[in-house]
């Protein structure tokens, strides 16, 4: 999902790192305790170590929405499954959907 840096604040790092340090770098969706930076262990391939990297979702899709409540800390796996679930919604009938 492609990041248009635009809609975000400038601060953006700073708001998703702490949002992380709240859930103790947990995903709120499946409770995966993920990395916290500097720990990607050598062992880890990246396809693996990319499944516990842990982003930040905006609830609403509004990037430009920073409330805390609007914030949610989620692994890479439950935020692209949240983000094709809502693609398939908005699927009008008979349109293709790749998801």
């Amino acid at each position: 999902m492609p990041l248009d840096r635009q809609r975000y604040p400038q601060n953006w790092n700073q708001i998703a790192l702490s949002v992380k340090q709240a859930a103790s770098w947990r995903c709120q969706h499946c409770k995966q305790q993920c990395l916290r930076p500097g720990e990607k262990p050598d062992s880890l391939a990246r396809s693996e170590w990319t499944l516990v990297t842990l982003s930040v979702h905006h609830a609403n899709f509004t990037p430009e929405d920073n409330q805390p409540e609007n914030l949610i800390p989620l692994c890479t796996p439950c935020h692209l499954s949240l983000h094709a679930v809502a693609r398939r919604k908005n699927v009008s009938p008979g349109q293709l959907s790749l998801w």
